[in-house]
């Protein structure tokens, strides 16, 4: 890759990460999460898609998707659920227990992470810290869309300053003390985890694996995808791309759309929107200067654009994003997939 493809996505579609409860349990336990749909603007006001992740601290517990089979989860292993399907977590497979829907609501006058108990009253062996990361889905995340529904990570037991197992010991120091500025130091710990599972959940991936994190594997696809990153405001061109990875165009596009799932071209636009969805979002510049950063001369071509694949103009998009985050509620995203509308005619 000529650019590093993954944070740059992660900063455009605007991850953020908050932890939520702390379990201590003893045998027999379980806990059942509702979709994060449902909970999703309880927990992260204002963030378009929410995902759920638990860390066995110690112990050991099972966890999967309600319906599916479960996972056994050892300590310092990490479970994932990125399209936010109801979950459970438990002291054995096959449990069920009452969705907690209203246990999750951002607190006014307590300090996260919730301290919960679940089990018999005998001795907590089980330690399990959960919480949740905010993301946009819409108009285009690759990354979300190439991830499976559950995603697990088994912890390292080969180097002593693991990012995952720093992560579990300062989750349970801050929970436990609970300090000023607690909140948001498990909130950037979260977003640096999740980093650092996405990683080894792409080193793991078999050779030839498909999606958009096989292609940033791919020595063609990943420097294709890096230079789109790195530049989306560039005028590029199918024959311009191919040559500076140093491939032909028919090499570049067929590889491109069959790992991807869409031609180069398409792609540019999409990630365009995407950058253009964040800036508006954040609310510091105007629709022109927005239209201009992400490589358009005419701002009525780029609202065009954006409204095809947003489904809104770029003020009523920002407006909403405005609205929902004043009023503590999440914008639902639409397309989690992300797939694209034609590419644009920008001039």
């Amino acid at each position: 890759m000529s650019a590093d493809t993954l944070s740059t996505v992660l900063d455009a579609v605007r991850l953020n990460g908050a932890v939520f409860f702390s379990i201590e349990a003893s045998a027999p336990w379980v806990a059942e999460a509702p979709p994060s749909a449902v909970i999703g603007p309880r927990v992260m006001p204002g963030a378009g898609h929410v995902l759920e992740y638990h860390v066995v601290a110690r112990g050991r517990a099972w966890g999967g998707i309600v319906g599916g089979e479960p996972v056994l989860l050892e300590a310092g292993d990490v479970i994932v659920f990125p399209h936010g399907d109801p979950h459970t977590m438990s002291s054995a497979p096959g449990m069920r227990a009452e969705p907690g829907i209203k246990l999750h609501q951002r607190p006014t006058d307590l300090q996260l992470p919730f301290p919960l108990t679940f089990g018999s009253a005998g001795p907590r062996d089980v330690h399990v810290v959960c919480g949740f990361l905010g993301c946009d889905a819409h108009p285009f995340n690759p990354l979300l869309a190439s991830l499976p529904r559950t995603l697990v990570v088994r912890a390292s037991h080969e180097d002593g300053e693991d990012p995952i197992r720093q992560f579990i010991r300062l989750a349970v120091r801050e929970s436990t003390t609970k300090r000023l500025g607690g909140e948001c130091i498990l909130a950037r710990l979260s977003e640096l985890m999740f980093v650092e599972v996405l990683r080894r959940h792409l080193a793991a991936l078999p050779p030839g694996a498909g999606g958009w994190l096989g292609g940033l594997r791919d020595p063609v696809v990943g420097r294709a995808l890096g230079l789109i990153h790195a530049e989306p405001a560039r005028d590029w061109s199918l024959e311009e791309l191919a040559r500076t990875v140093g491939a032909s165009r028919s090499t570049l596009a067929e590889r491109f759309a069959q790992l991807v799932g869409q031609p180069p071209m398409q792609y540019l636009t999409c990630w365009r929107m995407q950058v253009a969805a964040s800036l508006l979002a954040r609310g510091d510049a105007g629709v022109a200067t927005v239209a201009e950063r992400v490589g358009y001369d005419s701002e009525a071509a780029f609202s065009r654009a954006f409204k095809k694949h947003a489904g809104a103009s770029p003020g009523a998009w920002r407006r909403a994003r405005g609205a929902a985050r004043g009023a503590g509620s999440a914008v639902p995203d639409q397309n989690l997939t992300g797939r694209p509308g034609p590419p644009d005619r920008r001039r």
